[in-house]
């Protein structure tokens, strides 16, 4: 097995929140030495306890059994061994009574924010409900529907790993260590990207099921033998599907003529394209529209996963047996698809913890200097649309790095969504913050040469272009290896680069549908997508932390790593707590007088809000969750969820239009000589 970024960091997960356990798992992924610490405390039904999956959470990581008493030999040793201590301070039973090093990163996950909640816990379930999820999943004619998977908790892992890593980073270069705080209502709040714009607008956003707001046919339809995700977004899409159809003549109807007419008359759209599907299975209405290159997936159930091509192809599930003998299904390794195990490849018996603690990671430098954002000094170029590479570029930027996003001339296509002001799109300033934007014509010899150019000077290269794009170019991974050895390369696609589909277009909702997290999510029977764009975010979240810890594993080894990563896998992970059979009752949805209002699992109740209550909730503000940039003409952005507390993220900036190539603007970014080096 090849190095990995975190081999030789120790990391004690004490927590019992799923997000803990989450991170935890992520971290080993990356390669930590991850221990969890085992206690014969019962799983809380005041939320969904990460002791209640334990083997899920267990696999690849040693394990410790304590029983609570302050002497605890083995567990003082672990402590003082720990890079990482990882806790969930409104949750957990009974607080460490050992200290951590002081050069240990100490991260708690908590609802709130570190003392903010009281010592009462909240439930994923009615986080989904507080952030405005809830309100934007399901269909307008029925209630508000809770997405079916712990998104919010797994959210929070993703960021929380991110951080971690960050804190680590700033820990190697300046010898100081930091606490991470994290909110699992601040990470909701910024999954709410795609919603946001509509209100700061003056709109008012709505339920719309498996629908679109701005394109038709765009919904789920029963097929004879289970159901087909369809997505279609022009006239010429438009007219395959009539011809897939058989109704080559709806093509030229007038009464459907135009995206305005059929979004007019969606129900008759619909009702033709699910004739047609409802007479045929499910195989033959994809084979027919993936013919016409039409974005489109089967509803793939979780129990069907494992023999779902792509994530067969890319080893995402993994068949372990566990120490009673059980087999399971785990997920495999987002960062290494193939790989058949990471961290310690088992799940560890509950009575069989580890003995001696591992060897504590070199010490960080004793030469304290004040530090600077994480990422100061580094250029990342970003060849990103719409939402997963953006968000990895946003929050890149926000951690300090200089993000140059390369534009078409006319602009990246998300530059169109409205609402806009002062021709400019609220949702594309809300995922471009911070970022500096270059419009350059790839098929050009100039573009071109500025683009060789740049990459030569870059730290980091993201974009989630079609697989191939980049090579069609003329660089592909073996040519920017060799023209940039020291580039980290992040590509985020709908079903990774090494694919069974690839050249599958990838809508955040087909992923969806293919993922299994339509299948967990559902109203009377009908399998719904969730309303946030789940998928990209995830591909997004996971770029992130794949390029922080490729930043890492670069600088301390000299190789620059290439990452892979695939919307479906990570979305696919996100339901993995119900492939080993159905989770839990989590909770239900009721009518609460003129609204609705989420009742878990423990009873505890609190309203569905609108994303309009969210923007305006005193928790949002006091949480600095939407703040006004710094521009001539202040913006809405979204705060950052990532909780470093001595070099926290900065967002003020909005982004501006792309600027043309010149003379200047390559001497400003140093591109006519070699630039200086950059610290390591």
């Amino acid at each position: 097995m090849s190095q990995r970024p975190l081999d030789g960091i120790v990391v004690l997960e004490v927590g019992r929140r799923l997000a803990c356990g989450a991170a935890g798992s992520f971290l080993a992924q990356l390669g930590a030495d991850v221990t969890f610490i085992e206690t014969d405390a019962k799983p809380d039904a005041a939320f969904e306890d990460k002791f209640g999956q334990r083997d899920v959470f267990a696999y690849g990581k040693n394990n410790l059994r304590w029983n609570g008493e302050e002497g605890d030999a083995a567990l003082r040793q672990l402590i003082e061994a720990a890079d990482v201590v990882i806790t969930s301070s409104d949750a957990d039973l009974k607080a460490l009574s050992v200290e951590p090093s002081p050069s240990a990163i100490v991260c708690d996950i908590t609802a709130f924010g570190a003392g903010a909640g009281g010592d009462k816990p909240v439930s994923d379930f009615l986080l989904q409900a507080m952030s405005g999820m809830v309100d934007t999943t399901g269909d307008s004619s029925g209630p508000p529907v809770a997405i079916g998977a712990p998104v919010v908790e797994f959210s929070t892992a993703l960021y929380a790993a991110s951080s971690i890593v960050a804190a680590l980073r700033v820990r190697r270069l300046s010898g100081l260590a930091q606490a991470v705080e994290m909110s699992l209502y601040d990470c909701a709040v910024n999954a709410m990207a795609t919603f946001f714009p509509s209100h700061f607008g003056g709109g008012k956003p709505r339920r719309l099921g498996n629908r679109h707001s701005m394109a038709a046919p765009w919904n789920a339809y029963r097929a004879s033998d289970g159901w087909v995700l369809m997505c279609s977004a022009s006239e010429a899409h438009w007219q395959k599907i009539c011809e897939v159809i058989g109704q080559p003549a709806l093509g030229r109807d007038e009464r459907y003529g135009s995206l305005a007419d059929r979004m007019a008359r969606r129900d008759d759209v619909d009702a033709h394209v699910g004739g047609w599907m409802q007479a045929h299975p499910v195989r033959e209405c994809i084979a027919a529209l993936g013919a016409a290159n039409i974005a489109c997936g089967e509803i793939v159930p979780v129990g069907a996963l494992a023999e779902e091509p792509n994530m067969r192809h890319r080893h995402m599930t993994q068949d372990v047996v566990a120490p009673d003998g059980r087999r399971l299904r785990l997920a495999g390794n987002l960062f290494e698809p193939g790989e058949a195990a990471y961290g310690t490849g088992a799940i560890p018996a509950v009575d069989n913890g580890r003995a001696t603690p591992p060897a504590k990671a070199a010490a960080a430098s004793s030469d304290k200097r004040a530090p600077q954002l994480p990422l100061a000094g580094i250029r990342v170029v970003e060849l990103g649309q719409y939402t997963t590479a953006p968000l990895a570029g946003r929050h890149l930027a926000a951690l300090g790095a200089e993000v140059i996003k390369v534009e078409p001339l006319e602009g990246d296509s998300a530059r169109q969504w409205a609402p806009h002001r002062d021709g400019m799109s609220y949702f594309f300033v809300i995922s471009n913050a911070g970022k500096r934007a270059v419009g350059v014509d790839l098929r050009s010899a100039d573009g071109l040469a500025f683009f060789r150019d740049l990459l030569r000077s870059a730290d980091v290269l993201v974009e989630n272009m079609k697989p191939g794009s980049l090579a069609r170019l003329g660089f592909s991974a073996e040519v920017l290896a060799e023209l940039n050895p020291r580039l980290v390369y992040t590509s985020i696609t709908g079903f990774g680069a090494d694919s069974a589909y690839p050249q599958r277009p990838a809508f955040d909702t087909v992923v969806q549908a293919m993922c299994g997290l339509m299948d967990v999510t559902r109203y009377d029977g009908m399998p719904l997508k969730a309303g946030i764009s789940i998928a990209d975010i995830g591909g997004g979240q996971l770029g992130l932390l794949a390029i922080l810890a490729g930043l890492e594993l670069r600088d301390r080894t000299g190789r620059a790593p290439r990452y892979d990563l695939s919307m479906q896998d990570v979305a696919a992970w996100l339901t993995q707590l119900s492939w080993n059979g159905a989770r839990p009752d989590v909770g239900a949805i009721v009518a609460d007088g003129d609204g609705f209002a989420a009742v878990d699992a423990a009873g505890s109740r609190e309203p569905v809000k609108s994303v309009a209550e969210v923007a305006d909730a005193p928790r949002t503000a006091a949480r600095k969750l939407i703040i006004q940039s710094r521009d001539e003409k202040p913006w809405p952005l979204l705060g950052s969820p990532l909780g470093l507390t001595i070099t926290p993220p900065r967002v003020d900036r909005a982004i501006g239009q792309p600027e043309p190539l010149t003379a200047a603007l390559t001497r400003e970014l140093g591109l006519e000589q070699p630039r200086a080096a950059r610290r390591s």
